[in-house]
């Protein structure tokens, strides 16, 4: 017969390797990232999106006056800061795997309004982390069968 502790243990295990074992998916392929943000005055940002070859991006930059530079992977020759008013959409294509590089500052008197949809990789390192989590419910499971031998009297 189990003890309560070996049964909590049993459960708890099975539920953290379940857990793990159901993250893998979510973390495998490409991520699509709906990008929102609003630039103050004289701020800028830089987007690195790594992307498979053939992916294709979306941006759509909206503000009194702005500048953009695009940096993307494949392409032979790369594009220089272009100064862009009202709006600007960007429409692009990996040509090879690597990172698009974008980089907006806002040089106008108002906001800078960012809106674009991104695909991605996903990082490795969240994998990585679902398998621990999946380590980590078989050594909750082997500590807790470790309350399943009885004790010699004495002990």
């Amino acid at each position: 017969m189990l003890s309560k502790r070996t049964i909590i243990g049993l459960v708890v295990g099975s539920l953290v390797i379940t857990a793990g074992a159901a993250s893998i998916p979510i973390h495998l392929g490409l991520i699509t990232i709906n990008e929102s943000h609003v630039l103050v005055v004289g701020d800028s940002v830089t987007y690195n999106v790594p992307a498979p070859a053939g992916t294709e991006q979306t941006i759509t930059i909206s503000g009194e006056s702005f500048d953009v530079k695009l940096d993307i992977p494949g392409d032979p020759e790369p594009l220089s800061t272009l100064s862009y008013n009202d709006e600007a959409k960007l429409d692009w294509t990996h040509l090879s795997e690597g990172a698009s590089i974008i980089q907006v500052q806002n040089t106008g008197g108002t906001e800078v309004e960012i809106e674009g949809i991104l695909i991605r990789s996903s990082d490795p390192i969240w994998l990585t982390y679902d398998v621990m989590v999946m380590i980590s419910g078989v050594v909750i499971i082997g500590v807790s069968m470790g309350f399943i031998r009885q004790r010699p009297k004495g002990f």
